[in-house]
């Protein structure tokens, strides 16, 4: 009977862990190529301006490439292009876009394999005198809000990294001001081949079909004690919010023709105010309304890209919470980080410890139950088993 409680015991537990396993290898399997290409095409005589660059990420399939386009003339912007070809490629008629001419002077070719495009633009910082401690510019007085940071006047420096675990792309900017002679913003750009999860907080799941950008604020000299601050970004091409929760943020695009292809941009409403984030250093982070936006950004890339003016939606994100005592000033450094891909969102899981946590507070109670219940089983059985039956 010992012999058929360990088994008992040890059934259960591999049930158990069995299970947990099984939540961890549903993950994404599926991995693209990655490549990255600085200003392609493009030779003498034609020059960009100083600082100012176009980075082509391209994520090869089996049958199908997603095209990142990341380029900081005028508002920086990431364009996302999804075809049904591996031969896809971007072509830039480098006079074209550098005048700003006309449209169309950025293609992916051949036009006919595009499924999907989409474009994220960062227009505005916003900073407000949060005198009512509100952390909400919607409740915030007109006069309270100084003159916005306009990214289209940014003076930009841009870094590419590439190796073959990680795929980075920095632009870091500001304005020849006060508030900016120690300060910047940045906005860093990652691709990946596979599916995983940042390590640094808030952790955003990805995969082969997403990006991430991670936008920062650092050492700006506010213009009032009690500022705070907001982004405004904008996306082009009929985005809608689809969902927004409590944990995670998201628009959806609806599909633009039949392949069905949508794309997303994807958060969690959580900023951080220090470099290397701990969870004292959080602070809730909230979105306004979407709304239609009559005309469209002045992004370089997307006047280049889209032909026919594309619809256009903005938003704001602003950081802080209602009686935070903590402004601006007392860190002079507030970060955030979205997702921005093509197909379903990456749907966020456990950690393996959270798992490992769960697995061991649920299933060892309920292995103690079920064993306890086979063991009280076997004992009546057994003391049945041992007395006389009366015979007929």
């Amino acid at each position: 009977m010992s012999t058929f409680k360990a088994d008992l015991v040890c059934s259960v537990l591999l049930a158990v862990f069995g299970a947990a396993l099984g939540i961890l290898g549903n993950g994404d399997t599926f991995r693209r190529k990655v490549s990255v290409e600085l200003n392609p095409g493009l030779t003498p005589p034609s020059v960009l301006p100083p600082g100012v660059g176009l980075v082509h990420v391209r994520g090869l399939g089996l049958n199908d490439t997603l095209h990142f386009v990341l380029c900081n003339a005028g508002a920086p912007a990431l364009l996302v292009v999804h075809t049904n070809s591996t031969q896809s490629a971007v072509q830039v008629d480098w006079p074209v876009f550098i005048n700003r001419s006309s449209s169309g002077s950025l293609r992916v070719e051949p036009q006919s394999s595009v499924q999907y495009s989409s474009a994220l633009v960062f227009t505005r910082v916003w900073e407000y005198d949060d005198v009512n401690n509100t952390a909400d510019p919607q409740q915030t007085a007109e006069s309270s809000f100084y003159p916005p940071y306009e990214l289209q006047n940014f003076l930009w420096t841009l870094n590419v990294s590439a190796n073959q675990s990680d795929l980075t792309v920095t632009l870091c900017g500001g304005e020849k001001t006060e508030s900016f002679l120690n300060g910047s913003l940045c906005l860093q750009f990652s691709a990946f081949e596979s599916e995983g999860r940042d390590e640094a907080w808030p952790s955003l799941r990805h995969n082969a079909n997403s990006s991430q950008l991670h936008v920062w604020l650092d050492g700006v000299t506010p213009r009032g004690n009690d500022s705070r601050f907001a982004l405004e970004f904008r996306a082009a091409l009929g985005v809608t919010i689809h969902s927004c929760h409590d944990s995670v943020s998201q628009w959806v695009s609806s599909p633009v023709n039949s392949s069905g292809v949508v794309g997303y941009n994807l958060w969690k409403p959580v900023a951080y105010r220090k470099p290397q984030p701990v969870f004292e250093d959080a602070t809730p982070c909230k979105h306004s309304q979407l709304v239609s936006v009559n005309r469209i950004p002045q992004s370089g890339l997307v006047q280049a890209y889209f032909t026919d003016d594309p619809h256009t939606y903005g938003l704001n994100i602003s950081f802080g919470i209602d009686k935070d005592p903590v402004f601006y000033s007392d860190s002079k450094y507030i970060s955030w980080t979205l997702l921005v891909g093509m197909g379903e969102p990456p749907a966020d899981s456990f950690s393996t410890l959270i798992i490992i946590i769960i697995t061991v507070g649920l299933g060892t109670p309920l292995a103690i139950i079920i064993v306890g219940g086979v063991f009280v089983w076997i004992r009546k059985r057994m003391s049945h088993s041992s007395v006389y039956e009366p015979i007929n």
